[in-house]
């Protein structure tokens, strides 16, 4: 929508410094750092608390940091505490605890996204960010310029419209604002689909690892997919149980819902989770904008956070502690702006984004992408899951490489992983 003097145009509801548009992890880090900061930030979600969200609902190392930077208390229920990755292929099974730095602590967590981003959210409104739910965002505004200037959305029966210099678009992967900017999504990145189901499981539900299964089949004897199976912990009777699949070869097409039935009866007869009674509730699914698959990050007082920009880990399908890493980013770059008149000063402070952003996980993530392309091909899936998955010693290292939390300390393992990532050939994203 470009700005216009028309009487037909939906009335102006609220300014601030700074919109926040989605309430998910890369939303409410955002706002919270921004109010934080002192900023007047309004934070707008589609949805009213508590709403369901496809995921995993396991939280790493690097997820956990962000929640400490955020002031999120983990002690109390609903947190269920895990000390590293359990993963099982072909018979053998490797426990890997995670490993404490100066960054990041030696655990991870699990918490249902049932209320999860509705903590997070509550975290940014305490911050002093004004949370407007129920709010469908439709469309940004533009000025004749061609800059935002503010969005259009639609709260219960009435368009309104919200102004402020400054966008932060967390709209998840339907990416509606970015779309309606011209960013579109980059055709040959890897593209993958989760689907997960809550069981029922008083053996498995308090485990201290999260599970990985590394030999899931389409069919008996077939070759391993390309992804893998999940079993994660909830600590209050059930268990998040789940497949991701990246697509591009042929067995990435598979019936997954039908797969994810298949493999159930193997797993430990303990957790009790190939019994028709232990379902509880249905298999929903989500595509995973992966390895920054939709470029630039930055355009025209527009910034995007989490899944708008494609910033799924494709290592491991993870996407929370990154969307909340951007989120503080997109913060921190935003009030670093605003102290600067408007005009070209304000936008140079504002393509640090796209630049820092890319500068931390740029060479990662094409790394990831190469990662994710290799398991499209049945003969590294089965090297995968018959050689390196067993082996304890890979999977040390290869943990680490995985869920990202290296240091610049003295670990070998840490230094070995940080120079292969810095062998990448840096690639400069397009800039608008």
């Amino acid at each position: 929508m470009v700005d216009s003097p028309h009487a037909s145009e939906p009335r102006v509801s609220e300014t601030a410094d700074v919109i926040v548009v989605g309430a998910g992890p890369a939303g409410s880090a955002a706002a919270y750092h921004l109010a934080r900061h002192g900023r007047d930030v309004l934070l707008l979600e589609k949805s009213e608390f508590p709403r369901e969200k496809v995921c995993g609902d396991g939280l790493t190392p690097r997820a956990v940091h962000h929640l400490i930077r955020m002031g999120v208390d983990t002690e109390g229920p609903g947190w269920h505490r895990t000390r590293g990755v359990r993963y099982c292929s072909h018979g053998v099974r490797v426990e890997i605890d995670f490993q404490e730095n100066a960054r990041y602590p030696g655990y991870g967590l699990s918490r249902s996204r049932h209320d999860f981003d509705e903590i997070l959210a509550r975290r940014a409104a305490e911050a002093g960010a004004r949370l407007r739910t129920g709010t469908h965002v439709t469309e940004p505004v533009l000025d004749r310029a061609g800059r935002v200037r503010g969005v259009a959305a639609k709260a219960g029966d009435e368009m309104v419209r919200f102004e402020a210099p400054l966008l932060i678009a967390a709209d998840g992967g339907s990416a509606r604002l970015a779309l309606a900017l011209g960013v579109e999504r980059l055709p040959r990145r890897p593209v993958a689909t989760a689907i997960r189901r809550y069981h029922r499981s008083a053996g498995g539900h308090d485990d201290p690892y999260f599970t990985i299964w590394g030999d899931i089949d389409a069919r008996p004897g077939g070759p391993p997919l390309p992804g893998y199976g999940w079993i994660f912990p909830m600590g209050d009777g059930r268990v998040n149980v789940g497949l991701g699949l990246i697509h591009g070869a042929p067995a990435g097409r598979a019936d997954t819902r039908r797969v994810l039935d298949q493999w159930l009866p193997h797993t430990p007869p303990e957790w009790g989770l190939a019994g028709p009674d232990s379902a509880d509730g249905p298999v929903r699914g989500a595509a995973l904008p992966m390895g920054f698959n939709r470029l630039p990050h930055y355009t025209r007082g527009l910034l995007l956070a989490g899944d708008s920009g494609g910033m799924v880990n494709p290592w491991s399908g993870e996407g929370i502690a990154y969307a909340m890493e951007a989120g503080e980013l997109a913060a921190e770059v935003a009030v670093t702006a605003l102290a600067r008149p408007g005009g070209a000063s304000r936008e140079r402070a504002l393509q640090r984004y796209p630049r820092e952003i890319h500068r931390r996980l740029g060479r990662y993530y094409q790394l990831g992408n190469l990662w994710a392309a290799l398991l499209s091909r049945p003969s590294f899936t089965s090297l995968l899951s018959r050689r390196i998955v067993t082996s304890p010693a890979a999977m040390r290292h290869l943990t680490r490489l995985i869920a990202n939390t290296t240091d610049d300390g003295r670990e070998l393992s840490d230094r070995l992983i940080n120079a292969l990532v810095r062998a990448v050939p840096a690639r400069v994203p397009r800039q608008r």
